[in-house]
C-alpha cells in the first residue's frame, strides 16, 4: 500500500510515517521500481502498535529496543518484564489521575446543574 492509505488507516500524518521509518520503528516498507514506499499489511499494525504504546508512556527509544528485541528474537525477559512492570505502574498512576478529574469534572457539573436550576436557567 501506498503512503498515503497507510496515513488514512493509522491517522498518522505522512511525515510522522516517515519519521518512525527513519527512526527504525517502521521496518515493513519496500521499494517499488518507481522508488515509491510500498506499505505491507503489518506496517498497519506495527504503526498502531507504537501508538498504543507512546500513550502509555513509552518512549520512541523504548518502543524502538522493544520492537528490535521482539524482531530478532533477543529480548532479555527479565529486563523486558521490568520495563512492563514500570510502564504498569505508570500507567496505573495515570489512570488514578483520571478517575480524580473524571471526579472533579462531575461534581463542578452537578453544582453547575443545581445553581441553572436554581436560577430558572434551562
Amino acid at each position: 500500500m501506498r503512503i498515503a492509505e497507510l496515513e488514512q488507516r493509522t491517522g498518522v500524518s505522512r511525515y510522522t510515517l516517515r519519521y518512525y521509518e527513519k527512526q527504525g520503528l517502521l521496518t515493513e516498507v519496500s521499494r517499488a521500481g518507481n522508488n515509491y514506499r510500498d506499505y505491507s499489511e503489518h506496517a498497519v499494525k506495527r504503526i498502531i502498535m507504537v501508538r498504543q504504546l507512546k500513550s502509555l508512556g513509552f518512549s520512541l527509544a523504548e518502543i524502538r529496543a522493544l520492537m528490535n528485541a521482539v524482531r530478532s528474537d533477543t529480548i532479555n525477559c527479565r529486563d523486558g518484564a521490568l520495563l512492563m512492570a514500570e510502564k504498569r505502574v505508570t500507567v496505573e498512576l495515570r489512570i488514578r489521575e483520571l478517575q480524580d478529574v473524571r471526579e472533579l469534572l462531575l461534581q463542578e457539573q452537578k453544582r453547575l446543574e443545581e445553581s441553572a436550576r436554581l436560577h430558572g436557567q434551562s
